[in-house]
């Protein structure tokens, strides 16, 4: 690209409430990580649990999200219109734990840069991004903040006792900081709520390296699911709360006149495991075969200490011969751009994002509205029957992501936010 950082500032200092799994964040922050190693950065981690390179990371358990600590705070603090002076001692309490963490990690790896995944605009851990404030603010770091989420697009984040909070971390107006949405929507809602501007990336797939067919792990996924040769695999690569409509999925599986199972590789996350007892209960209603098996599914390959195998989500997208997507709100779709990526067809409902940011570039899918549409079922079972149709529309979507949604995309964007953030060099 031309420009490479030249200067002491090379060491990138990433932080989060959790680099693991197969979460969204997770993901695309190992993606920047990549784009900037290759400009001449060093990529360094920060969280509350993480499974990037041991040397390169510090884990702070009260980072995390899920700590018991930090979860009784976040119920507290979004469960109604006042707080106690107990829980504002609290918040203050791990705020000044998790700043001198903060900086030791800074001091530690020689960080000359700070790119916060999500912390400051997604209000899960109140102290953290509160924290990040203090640190930037003091110490004028140049600081990215990569905003997936804010509190307004969550309805249990609606009522809440953290309003100055909110104003001062989620997210904050400092001079050294630079805002990176992932959609438009975003950085409209962003500018009229906060008087905030930012930079659109759209998260990416490495379109310019094409997936490997299935190997012999790869091959062996259906039968550890126990699917027998003749089912269908439709695959729902999503967490699993409520605005993922996950049950729609369920009745496109009911309705298709084959033998499908649904399997859904990603755990609950934040917002409870409610909605899961729905579903499984709703499974049963339908007599369809739903498999709940983040257990056995990550980024890259492992084996658990039982022997069994965990498969990458690579594996499931290359062995499904549909994918669904009916999430009524989406912060980008991740799960579209990876099912382009691997050229499967994909069922989805044509949320805002989708509408506005995506669909304009002229991808085929199937998609729907509120529901489930007899002609939407329709189509999905033409193309499951029709492999020649099928190909058609997987290969325009390629062709279309790797124009739009590729890694070269993503170093062109980041290499002017580079510019911007710490000079030419």
């Amino acid at each position: 690209m031309g420009w490479r950082v030249k200067d002491r500032t090379t060491k990138v200092g990433f932080v989060s409430t959790r680099f693991a799994g197969t979460d969204g964040v997770s993901l695309e922050t190992l993606k920047w990580a990549t784009i900037l190693d290759g400009l001449g950065f060093e990529s360094f981690y920060m969280a509350g649990e993480s499974d990037t390179p041991s040397d390169r990371t510090l884990v702070v358990p009260e980072a995390h999200f899920l700590h018991p600590r930090v979860v009784s705070l976040t119920e507290r603090l979004f469960g109604g219109p006042t707080r106690s002076a107990e829980t504002s001692r609290e918040v203050q309490q791990l705020r000044d734990l998790l700043k001198p963490r903060l900086e030791e990690f800074v001091r530690t790896f020689g960080i000359g840069l700070l790119i916060v995944e999500n912390a400051l605009s997604l209000p899960l851990n109140v102290p953290l991004g509160l924290a990040l404030v203090e640190l930037i603010a003091e110490t004028g770091l140049p600081t990215i903040a990569h905003h997936h989420d804010f509190s307004w697009e969550r309805t249990r984040l609606a009522i809440h006792a953290a309003g100055d909070y909110l104003r001062a971390a989620f997210p904050p107006q400092l001079p050294s900081l630079r805002h990176v949405v992932i959609n438009s929507f975003a950085a409209r809602q962003l500018a009229l709520r906060a008087g905030i501007s930012s930079v659109l990336i759209p998260n990416v797939m490495d379109f310019d390296s094409p997936p490997p067919g299935p190997d012999e792990v790869c091959l062996r996924l259906n039968a550890s699911l126990g699917l027998t040769p003749m089912q269908r695999l439709l695959l729902q690569p999503t967490r699993i709360v409520p605005r993922k409509r996950i049950e729609l999925a369920l009745e496109l599986a009911r309705r298709l006149d084959s033998d499908c199972a649904l399997l859904v590789t990603h755990a609950s996350g934040d917002e409870g495991t409610a909605y899961e007892r729905h579903l499984r209960e709703y499974a049963d209603l339908l007599g369809v075969r739903v498999i709940f098996a983040a257990d056995v599914f990550a980024p890259e390959r492992s084996r658990l200490p039982d022997g069994r195998q965990v498969f990458s989500l690579a594996d499931a997208y290359q062995m499904a011969e549909l994918v669904t997507y009916p999430s009524t709100v989406e912060g980008f779709g991740n799960a579209f751009i990876e099912t382009i990526y691997y050229r499967r067809p994909i069922v989805m409902s044509s949320y805002e994002i989708f509408r506005t940011d995506i669909q304009p570039k002229g991808f085929r899918v199937i998609e729907f509205e509120d529901f489930m549409t007899k002609e939407t079922v329709d189509k999905a079972r033409q193309v499951l029957e029709d492999n020649r149709l099928a190909a058609e529309m997987v290969d325009h979507n390629f062709d279309l992501g790797r124009r739009y949604y590729s890694f070269q995309m993503l170093e062109r964007r980041l290499t002017l936010l580079m510019q911007d953030t710490l000079g030419a060099g």
